[in-house]
């Protein structure tokens, strides 16, 4: 068996020794593998031979630096089970037609901060297929819906629970998953609270040893233990109360779920009062603007609620004064909207809680530059997000827009709150723009599956 290291680069700002260039000890001396053929299952068995979690993002054309000396490997072709890259097929050691700027490199999770996470599939979706994605010299697997031609992250606030479990997804048993697991499962995927848990369909399930109080943000905070066991029975099915669809979890069209659909609000009325109530439900913060005539577009399904009068402490917007379910005099075009103090700041990359970050500061998203990024403010927007603590701050590709000059102390509950500026951003240019890495709540990991539905 091969050694292999991933080579921390001074300055990178990565954390760990599961972050880098990919580097194996051969006759003597350690070189790296070209990025031909490198993928997924390549990354897999380097992070498994370091003892890291699985593999978060996967690097090609030397993100993290050109390395020196010999090009061991080349053409790496691996199944994913191997213990050492030298298991798997390549064109022989030192035989390769690569120049170091091909240089292959791999992100992995820490192992001591890898939880187990959750997404919710729908019923109604019918065919799994993998995507992968390469952008900025990084392959992402991900998880993508297409609509309207464009690329937008699969969020669903009801569906089967599945849980990633020993290196694998795993559909949760209905038995022994209650109400309180339900309304946890809704706050991890960033939806209001559950209205109903159902038995649907059958199979091999995971049955978890789970309790819940309820009021966790993951259910990897409730009590658990890990001799979780596998049974025949029905699949856990959760249907959550209400969502934003939009920009970010915490900004976009108010959308309830209701009679097996999601329907949307009526902007007759429509305030920051009953904004404040949306944000509360998702615990997105502060209503910082209540948006009216379909801002963030147009529904599809029906209109559930008009003339919505709330005094901004209800738990549910059906709480609040309305017309009656389904009785309104609105079209689409006058679909509400959410914009909620946590909705200005948000992650693009691989997950809701990895990425590049960026604000939404007069009237459109931009970036923030990384002179002054750290793990201050990191922890902020994190906090912010509902994802736990920062594990790193590294860089996930240029964005566009406005560059913004960022600083916190560290205690602010949202990013708003700290300073702001573009003075301090003039010196700046996309390729600085700072990206964060946080510990919870990253649901979407490797090769998360696309739900193409039959619609």
């Amino acid at each position: 068996m091969s050694l292999v290291r991933v080579q921390q680069l001074v300055g990178s700002r990565s954390d760990g020794y599961c972050t880098g260039r990919v580097e194996i000890y051969h006759n003597g001396e350690w070189g790296t593998v070209c990025d031909d053929g490198w993928d997924n299952n390549d990354a897999n068995v380097v992070c498994k031979q370091l003892g890291c979690g699985p593999p978060f993002i996967v690097h090609a054309s030397a993100y993290f630096g050109e390395g020196t000396g010999k090009i061991w490997l080349d053409d790496v072709g691996c199944s994913g089970n191997e213990k050492s890259l030298s298991e798997c097929y390549h064109r022989g050691f030192g035989t390769h037609n690569c120049e170091h700027v091909e240089d292959a490199g791999v992100t992995c999770y820490r192992k001591s901060v890898f939880l187990k996470q959750i997404w919710l599939v729908p019923a109604s979706c019918c065919s799994h297929t993998y995507v992968k994605s390469i952008k900025q010299h990084m392959l992402i697997s991900f998880c993508y819906l297409l609509i309207a031609q464009q690329i937008l992250p699969f969020q669903s606030c009801n569906g089967y629970v599945h849980l990633y479990h020993n290196w694998g997804w795993s559909v949760l048993s209905y038995n022994g998953f209650d109400m309180n697991a339900a309304n946890v499962a809704c706050r991890q995927m960033g939806c209001g609270p559950a209205i109903s848990l159902s038995g649907y369909s059958s199979g091999s399930t995971l049955l978890p040893d789970l309790s819940c109080s309820g009021s966790e943000f993951s259910l990897m905070e409730c009590q658990h233990s890990n001799s979780w066991t596998y049974q025949y029975g029905y699949y856990a099915y959760v249907y959550c109360s209400v969502r934003l669809t939009g920009p970010s979890w915490c900004a976009g069209r108010v959308e309830i779920y209701y009679n097996a659909a999601w329907q949307t609000v009526c902007d007759d009325g429509w305030d920051l009062n009953d904004a404040q109530v949306v944000c509360s439900q998702l615990n997105c913060g502060v209503a910082v603007a209540a948006p009216h005539s379909a801002y963030f577009g147009k529904g599809r399904d029906k209109i559930l609620l008009d003339d919505v009068a709330c005094m901004g402490n209800e738990t549910h917007l059906t709480r609040c004064s309305h017309r009656g379910y389904l009785d309104h005099n609105c079209s689409h075009s006058q679909d509400a909207g959410v914009i909620c103090s946590a909705g200005l700041s948000r992650l693009i990359g691989p997950s809701r809680c990895s990425g590049r970050v960026e604000i939404f500061n007069n009237g459109s998203w931009g970036t923030v530059c990384n002179n002054s990024w750290d793990i201050n403010e990191a922890r902020v927007i994190c906090r912010q997000l509902g994802c736990g603590t920062s594990l790193s701050v590294l860089h996930f590709g240029e964005g566009i827009g406005e560059i913004n000059e960022v600083t916190c102390t560290g205690s602010e509950r949202y990013l708003p709150e700290c300073s702001y500026s573009r003075d301090g951003a003039q010196n700046c240019n996309h390729s600085q723009d700072a990206g964060v890495i946080c510990s919870g709540n990253v649901f979407f990991l490797l090769n998360v599956l696309v739900k193409t539905c039959s619609n």
